[in-house]
């Protein structure tokens, strides 16, 4: 039995803790919403973010954040990317041989980092990464899904922590990429904001199969340039999880891009959405990453432009679909 803390009680950190939970762990659920913490504890359920799936007696719920990372053996951290370096002002309360595990998918504005890179500003703990296509509905019902754990190859800890997420329902694969896992992570949603577009504007199956295409060659090119490994980008998190989030309609992303392309304004959708969409700051964080590093990304500007600077959505497919022909594989 370990003793676990997932800090954030949103659809995915909630399915995560009762995952750990119903194997036994001892798991704190931190909630940043006290009526969270109130609805587990009479209910057994997250009724605001999950409702409908039963939490194991297990499972502690806190509002107490001090409380919640001094008593954990793992820190499992499932908020936004932009909310981490708030999180951390507590990091006197880790303890130093404590495993942080992130499983946030963005890029912080300002500072352009990872959430890995976040954490190591303020500890030297040792970090792993969970990504990888991974709806929380469908974990929450028991569907099968395969996910990426990076972590360092010398970590004691690999194999351990495969063994505490694994179910017969979910599978872990472990990988040495911490960067290119999560780079994979967050740029798809970047991606998949394009393909709701694209589907809200009714352009058609062929558009999406390039967009999902071209999107991909856009996440590897920077993705090498920033030292991750070009074949992480063909696996669970990277390839697969682009598949997913640009598809599915329990995606976020997705939807943000679905009603921009139906004519709503980013301001009217942000307001009545009550979960984070990562891939709305990221688009703005990976725009100026990609132009920092002198990489192209044509797919991730007109993202930008849409959301941040209310470009018409039908202009940047045109934008698109007018540059420059080019050859699809570049040589060096």
């Amino acid at each position: 039995m370990n003793t676990v803390s997932v800090i954030g009680a949103g659809s995915w950190g909630t399915v995560i803790a009762n995952l750990l939970a119903l194997k036994g762990n001892e798991v704190r659920l931190w909630a940043y919403e006290k009526e969270t913490v109130e609805s587990i504890k009479e209910t057994g359920e997250n009724k605001l973010f999950m409702p409908g799936l039963k939490l194991s007696a297990r499972l502690i719920p806190t509002d107490n954040l001090i409380e919640a990372v001094g008593a954990a053996e793992y820190i499992i951290l499932v908020v936004p990317t932009q909310f981490i370096r708030g999180i951390l002002q507590v990091q006197a309360s880790i303890a130093p041989d404590t495993l942080i595990v992130t499983a946030a998918k963005g890029i912080e504005r300002g500072t352009l980092k990872t959430a890995s890179a976040i954490i190591r500003e303020f500890t030297g703990n040792e970090i792993a990464v969970l990504s990888g296509p991974s709806f929380a509905d469908e974990v929450a019902k028991k569907r099968p899904t395969a996910i990426t754990l990076a972590i360092a190859s010398h970590s004691k800890y690999g194999h351990a922590l495969q063994e505490m997420f694994y179910t017969e329902y979910f599978r872990v694969y472990t990988n040495e990429d911490i960067i290119g896992v999560e780079l994979g992570g967050a740029l798809k949603n970047v991606i998949a904001i394009a393909s709701g577009i694209c589907d809200g504007l009714g352009l058609g199956l062929n558009a999406r199969a390039a967009l999902i295409t071209r999107g991909l060659s856009e996440i590897i090119r920077l993705g090498v340039v920033l030292g991750a490994k070009e074949n992480t980008f063909s696996g669970l998190s990277g390839l697969g999880d682009l598949v997913l989030t640009c598809t599915g309609n329990l995606s976020r992303n997705y939807t943000v891009g679905l009603r921009l392309g139906r004519g709503e304004t980013p301001a009217e959708i942000l307001s009545d959405m009550k979960a984070v969409a990562e891939g709305v700051e990221t688009s703005a964080s990976a725009f100026a990453l990609a132009n920092r590093a002198g990489v192209e990304m044509p797919i991730v500007e007109q993202v930008y432009r849409v959301i941040h600077e209310s470009r018409d959505p039908a202009a940047a497919v045109r934008h698109l679909m007018s540059r420059e022909l080019k050859e699809e594989f570049r040589h060096g």
